[in-house]
């Protein structure tokens, strides 16, 4: 096992390399839907997280498939990086019947059980008592799987952040708060909403560990989410993780971005990208060369290219399909 770059998940130089996949898939899925969103062709809304991609396959990658994680309406690449076909869940957002929710759950409510996704949320801040419950039944079965909370900025500010995490805390549950910070809510920066420097800050109101790292740093969130994620399966209780991040793209699809400066957003794509810092890293460590690189990112574009033309053949669903998956069998 080669080990270029030193992590604490142990992750070796062929596993360094599906991660760097792994962020352009998130990269090119959620450009592709832009697209179609644009075109008129993908109906309902969407969040992208463009420039992101380092939380969620970061995180991602620490964690078992029998683990659980809640999703964010900002959720596609927090959903890849669980190990969702791209394929389904490109025929989700298309509305087809071979959709990972045969096309009912749309952009914002993609859930897999077979990968630990209990789903994604269109109610900011949903996620929280959703993983804290998943926690506990972790516990009470006597379980070692772990839930991941993913969630904004905005959501810390919601009762559900404040109720769920003093509950995980005084029953010591295993779960993990993994807070993606991108400077802002639907229009309005974090400073405005908030007192504390760093939303980590708040953990120490319940007792528990809160960690504030860079979110576009592959590594540091490989790290940051390991030591928490195994932390919380020793049974050693709940952590707040908060990544800086950053998105390029509005806050949903009709977000004119007025709340921000060009400037601003031309830093932060020129000096701040994940995925070109990955990629500089990885080739000055041995970890891949430049071709091999570039080969790469060719197979992850390849891969949405194959799931745009997945989604495109599937079958609409009929009418009939409005009173199925309505009440439990």
């Amino acid at each position: 096992m080669t080990l270029s770059i030193p992590n604490q998940a142990n992750i070796d130089d062929e596993g360094l390399k599906e991660l760097f996949k792994t962020m352009w898939r998130i990269r090119y899925f959620d450009e592709k839907v832009d697209q179609f969103f644009a075109r008129g062709l993908i109906h309902g809304t969407t969040h992208l997280a463009v420039g992101q991609e380092a939380t969620a396959a970061g995180s991602g990658a620490v964690l078992r498939r029998s683990d659980w994680i809640t999703a964010t309406h900002r959720g596609h690449g927090q959903t890849i990086a669980k190990g969702t076909d791209v394929k389904g869940m490109m025929a989700e957002l298309f509305g087809r019947t071979t959709g990972t929710n045969k096309g009912k759950g749309g952009s914002m409510h993609i859930a897999e059980l077979e990968t630990g996704n209990l789903g994604a949320n269109g109610i900011v801040g949903g996620g929280y008592p959703i993983a804290t419950g998943a926690a506990l039944s972790a516990k009470m079965k006597g379980l070692d799987n772990v839930a991941l909370c993913y969630a904004g900025d905005g959501s810390t500010n919601e009762g559900s952040f404040h109720e769920s995490i003093n509950m995980a805390s005084i029953w010591d549950l295993p779960v993990v708060f993994f807070i993606e910070n991108n400077k802002y809510g639907m229009s309005g920066s974090v400073e405005k909403m908030t007192r504390v420097g760093q939303l980590s800050e708040r953990a120490m109101a319940y007792g528990i560990e809160g960690v504030t790292i860079q979110g576009n740093d592959l590594i540091e969130v490989i790290n940051a989410t390991h030591n928490a994620v195994e932390k919380a399966r020793r049974g050693e209780g709940p952590t707040i993780i908060e990544a800086m991040t950053y998105r390029w793209k509005g806050h949903s699809k009709s977000d004119a971005k007025k709340y921000r400066t060009k400037e601003e957003e031309e830093d932060w794509r020129k000096n701040h990208d994940p995925i070109k810092f990955a990629r500089e890293r990885f080739i000055g460590a041995g970890v891949f060369t430049e071709a091999e690189a570039d080969d790469l990112q060719q197979a992850a574009k390849q891969a949405i290219e194959e799931a745009v033309t997945f989604a495109e053949n599937g079958p609409m669903p009929t009418a009939e399909a409005l009173f199925e998956d309505v009440y439990a069998d």
